[in-house]
Parts: structure tokens; sequence; C-alpha cells
């Protein structure tokens, strides 16, 4: 029995094989020159025509049809009580058989229900059930690509793991169990490829919360959903192991003896943290429940920031503090509303006409209306996933640079924005507060101190963050090297082995 490590991520996925001696990382993505990591956002579009509406929508279109049709009628009736000419009385008879026939012609009245709410109907009307029934999925850069050439053929969920542990009606919970099966179907049909032989269990990586503000009824629902996905994609076992506690289970390997460690793993959506007892004679055990000190984490990773120095940097571009006539602020919600694109209500009102019929007469109270016009053109062509993504290759590139010119050529032809990593440190404060909190809350839990501490997650190659956490917290401790975006599923895979 063949088992893989999948490391589901807020902005990456990853899918590694461990045979007991060497890791083997499948290859997800064909269009990526390493390929070893795919985007976990998902394209799901119509080349052609939209699907059918539901029935229940078909049903209740036929009845608003029979009751005009049966006021028709009415008045055909009172018309032929009033006729005094035969000829007319005769006119309005026929007429009302006419309209009785019509009314009890089922068939012809789903035709011309089906016919007429398909041509009201825009993508952004069907339920996400509906478009992941019927819908074609591209996942990684294609998905993202054909994103970017037709946003009004499909619709980009730009992370399907930040839902996992919101509200979500029956309907919504069975549309991300579609969106997710399919995925990990992918990855279990490229790693049978790879590796030649079939792949029944797995062992995925789950944060500490899934949700910040529904507690344990949020992770609960998470790994409802994705065990179901799971199932749906073919696994017979799943299994599932707490990030840092999995990365953990790769840098023991390195140890020479029994070691206090503190993890901490900042991702693209969550920050998990573990204080745990690593030892090289263990290592081969399934069940280390005992050997974990503490476990803490929160909703809050990478994406946070990108969201925040949007707002920080790009937004003031683009209207961010102009003032209207009447001395207010151009409504600070019209950003953070453009920002949201893991919550898809708050997405659906931004890009709805309304909202930019708002921001149009918004743009005719104030004195420099060109700026707001770039938020306008976001908001008609949906460039909401483009922005933050821009966001996230600046706070990458500003990683190493001082200064970067940021180009946003699809927004308006020559917009640039120039930013500093002083800027990104600022935007950035807020957000490592909450991360050192994180920190300080899983040490004061733990009955052991750390002996040394290991800082992974693609936000760990910021060297503000990590400056920002030796900075009075972490000083003095030995930081372990690591591969940094490798290290959860590699663990994850040496957990699979164990079940395999």
């Amino acid at each position: 029995m063949t088992a893989i490590g999948i490391d589901y991520g807020t902005s990456n996925s990853e899918v590694v094989y461990f045979d007991g001696t060497a890791h083997q990382h499948i290859k997800l993505d064909p269009l990526d020159k390493k390929g070893n990591k795919i985007r976990s956002s998902v394209f799901i579009y119509f080349e052609d025509e939209l699907p059918p509406p539901p029935d229940a929508m078909v049903e209740a279109k036929v009845a608003q049809l029979q009751r005009v049709i049966s006021e028709q009628i009415d008045k055909a009736k009172d018309g032929y009580y009033s006729a005094k000419d035969p000829k007319e009385q005769a006119m309005y008879s026929d007429r009302i058989d006419s309209l009785r026939g019509d009314l009890h012609n089922k068939p012809a009245l789903q035709r011309k229900a089906i016919a007429q709410l398909m041509h009201a109907m825009s993508l952004d009307e069907i339920p996400l059930l509906r478009l992941v029934e019927h819908g074609k999925f591209a996942f990684g850069e294609e998905g993202f690509r054909r994103f970017l050439k037709m946003p009004d053929k499909g619709r980009l969920i730009y992370s399907p793991k930040n839902f996992l542990g919101a509200s979500l009606d029956g309907d919504q919970k069975q549309a991300f169990i579609g969106i997710i099966a399919k995925q990990l179907a992918y990855f279990k049909q490229c790693a049978e490829q790879q590796l030649g032989k079939a792949v029944n269990n797995a062992v995925i990586g789950r944060p500490v919360k899934f949700h910040g503000t529904r507690g344990e009824e949020g992770n609960a629902q998470a790994i409802q959903i994705m065990t179901e996905a799971a199932t749906k994609a073919g696994f017979t076992g799943v299994n599932f192991l707490d990030e840092p506690i999995a990365a953990a289970y790769k840098i023991e390997q390195t140890l020479p003896r029994d070691t206090t460690t503190l993890i901490v793993d900042i991702g693209g959506g969550t920050t998990d943290i573990c204080c745990i007892k690593l030892s090289p004679e263990r290592s081969n055990q399934l069940d280390r429940k005992d050997d974990v000190l503490s476990v803490t984490g929160r909703r809050l990773g990478g994406m946070d920031c990108d969201k925040s120095l949007v707002l920080k940097a790009i937004a003031p571009e683009m209207g961010m503090g102009l003032k209207m006539i009447n001395g207010l602020p151009v409504p600070p919600t019209y950003f953070s509303d453009m920002c949201a694109v893991d919550n898809i209500p708050a997405l659906t009102r931004f890009f709805s006409d309304d909202y930019g019929l708002d921001i149009s007469q918004t743009m005719s109270v104030i004195k420099e209306p060109a700026q707001l016009e770039r938020l306008l053109i976001v908001q008609e062509n949906k460039l909401s996933a483009r922005v933050v993504n821009s966001a996230r290759l600046a706070k990458e590139l500003l990683s190493s640079k001082q200064n970067i010119t940021l180009p946003l050529h699809y927004i308006e032809d020559d917009f640039d924005v120039e930013i500093s990593q002083e800027s990104l440190k600022k935007a950035l404060k807020p957000w490592l507060d909450k991360v050192k909190a994180l920190v300080v809350e899983c040490l004061e839990s733990s009955s052991e101190k750390p002996e040394v501490v290991m800082i992974t997650g693609g936000m760990s190659l910021s060297p503000i963050v990590v400056d920002a956490l030796y900075e009075n917290l972490l000083t003095g401790l030995p930081r372990l090297e690591n591969d940094a975006f490798n290290s959860v599923c590699e663990g994850l895979a040496i957990q699979a082995a164990k079940h395999a």
C-alpha cells in the first residue's frame, strides 16, 4: 500500500513520497520550471454556453409565466363579456382557448423559461455548486493564465483552503468538497504516473486552526470537507497531521541527540507554532503525542501581508485617502473589498454593477478622479486577484532588494508604483506583532524551554520576519537551517510512510 504526503496550502500545494530512505517530489505543474509546487487556486470556466439553470429556478419561472397567462385569460374574459358583437365575442373566445392551451403546455413553458433565464443569466449569478458540477477545471499556472485571459468566462477560487473553516451552507460545503476532490484526484493521478504504482493513502497537513472565529466547530468542518474530498478523489485512507509537527519530523532526522525544538511555521494562510521533543531514536514511532509540549496557531499568513501591502503601498495610488467635496475620505471599504480574494460574498459584491456605479458616483465628487478610476478599472475587469498577486511578487522581491518598481500596466499604461523595503516593514508591523504574540503563547504553554528554533514556511525567507522574531524574543536560540518550502511536505511524507 503506497502513501503520500500532501501539503495542501493556502498559496501553493505540494506532494511528496518517502520510501523510507529518500524523498521523491511529485511534479504537479507542467508550466512551472520546477514543477514540484502548484498554485492552490482553481479556475472553473465555461468555453461555450453557461450551464442550464437549476430545476427549482426553472419551475419558479414557469409559475411566473403561468401567472401572466392567467392574468391575460382574465382580461380576455372581461373583453368577451363586455363585447356586444358576436364576431368580437368569437375573437375573445379563440383568444381564451389559445391562452388556456399555453397555460397547460408545460414543456413549452419550460423551454420558454429556460430561454429567458439563460438570456438574463450572468456567470456571477450562478451558484458555486452549479459551477463545480458543470464547469471545467484548470489548475496551477494554466488556470491562472486562463483567468487572466478570460475572467468573464469563469470564476477563480484564489485559495480554497481559506474557506474550509468558514460559515458555509450545505450547497457551499458540497461545492468545496467538489473543488478539493478535483485537486486531490489530480495530485493522486500525478503521483501514480510518476511512481508507477497505485496510491491509496495520504497524510494531509493541517493548520492548528483553519479559521480564526469558529474555533473547534470550524476545525471539525474543515477536516470533514477534506476527508470527504479525499474519499471522493479515490483515497481509501486519509490521516491529518499538524503542519508544524510535520516540519519537526523532517528536521528530526538531522539531529544528533534528543532536542527540545520550537517550530515556527509561517505559511501563506496560517501561522502555526509548536514546541516539541525531537529524538532520532523515536523518529519511527507513529504516535508522538507525548512529545508535543505545546502547539498553537492562527489564520495569519503571507496572504494577509499581501493584502496589507496593497492597502499601504498600492491603494493610495488608486484613490485611497482622497477627500470628497464634503470633506469625508473615499470609503476605505472600497479597497479592503478589492483585496477580498478569499471572501466570495465580499468579492461578488465588489464586482457587482451597483458597486461599480457607487465608485463612479464617488469619482464625480472628488478633485482627482483619475486615481480612483484605476480602482474602477480593477472592479470592472475583475482584476482583484491580479493586484494581490502583484503585491505578493513585490513582497518576495523586497526580501532581497531595498527598492523596487512594481509595474501595474494591466490597470493603466505606464502605471508603476515605487515600493521600498521600509514601506514593506511598516505594512508588516501589525501582522508581525500578532505572530510574535503567538510565539509567546506557545512558549508560555510549554513545560520546557526550547534549545533550538526552526523557522519555516514561505514567510521565513523574509529577513524582516526573521529579524523581528529574534529581536527580544528568540535571542540566543540557535536556528536550525531547513528548506522553507519543502520541510512540511517532506515531514508529511515521513509520517505517510509509517501508515503505508
